[in-house]
């Protein structure tokens, strides 16, 4: 029984992650929506940030979108005036979490969000939002 309960618990946990080589060791909720709005556009040692995001409708694209107080309709919106007026291109949309750990693990600047089982020593965890379905109405 506790088995289960831990397996949920740790499924609704969404880990932030980048490439090894970003100059952070954590990040704060602002930053993370000012790198996922293009309002940051390189990391402190002035590597550009690439950003991820996931393709499919999941449990992790739903939580991290909830933890940034934006849904995703809104963050396209946000990304094609930016698109529009010249100041960047919106992030990769990956079809998988697996791939979504490959990419930033071969990826300079890269950063993104997977599940925290699908977190491997190939990538630095940045934050991890430690209860996803918290607030959610059943």
């Amino acid at each position: 029984m506790s088995l289960l309960i831990w397996a949920s618990a740790t499924q609704s946990q969404v880990a932030i992650i980048a490439h090894k080589s970003v100059p952070i060791s954590e990040i704060k909720k602002a930053e993370l929506l000012d790198f996922y709005t293009g309002d940051i556009k390189k990391w402190d040692n002035q590597t550009p940030v690439v950003v991820f995001d996931l393709k499919p409708k999941s449990e992790a694209k739903e939580a991290f979108y909830d933890f940034l107080g934006r849904s995703p309709s809104r963050m396209k919106s946000i990304w094609l005036k930016r698109m529009l007026s010249g100041e960047g291109e919106p992030p990769q949309a990956l079809e998988s979490e697996d791939e979504m750990v490959k990419k930033v693990a071969a990826t300079a600047g890269a950063i993104g969000f997977v599940s925290i089982a699908k977190i491997n020593g190939e990538v630095k965890t940045l934050f991890v939002i430690e209860d996803a379905d918290k607030g959610k109405k059943p």
